[in-house]
């Protein structure tokens, strides 16, 4: 899984995921979209770097199309846009699993970090690689 690969995991609508309206609460989605984005760099990277290297939020941008209900089981898909030393892109879509219809989407800006000093880091291009083209 190399250059701009598709990462994918399924989650399950559960009670605590919804709102008064009957239907998931826009803050699971947010949640969903780190879940996967976590999901995947851990499934790419070793220890080492897992260890050394976290990650912050510079922005989100979610896109709400259809509501996700109780029961349902839903696939967060993800992947990584343009990387620089100090910024990825990442996007996500989020799926309804039964009928694979969209339900929100999401553009992220991720800024590496130095676990130790909490401070920005750069990313090496043979790690960039391994996520983006």
């Amino acid at each position: 899984m190399t250059g701009n690969a598709i990462f994918e995991m399924t989650v399950p609508v559960l009670p605590a995921d919804i709102d008064e309206q009957k239907h998931v609460n826009n803050t699971v989605y947010l949640r969903w979209v780190q879940d996967v984005a976590t999901a995947h760099w851990k499934s790419l990277t070793s220890a080492q770097s897992q260890s050394a290297i976290g990650w912050i939020v510079l922005r989100h941008e979610i896109d709400y199309r259809l509501p996700a209900s109780l029961g349902e089981e839903i696939i967060l898909r993800t992947w990584v846009g343009q990387a620089s030393r100090l910024k990825f892109e990442r996007f996500t879509e989020i799926r309804r699993k039964i009928d694979k219809q969209l339900l929100a989407q999401a553009r992220t800006l991720w800024v590496p970090v130095d676990v130790r000093t909490g401070k920005p880091t750069r990313v090496s291009a043979e790690l960039r690689a391994q996520f983006s083209t």
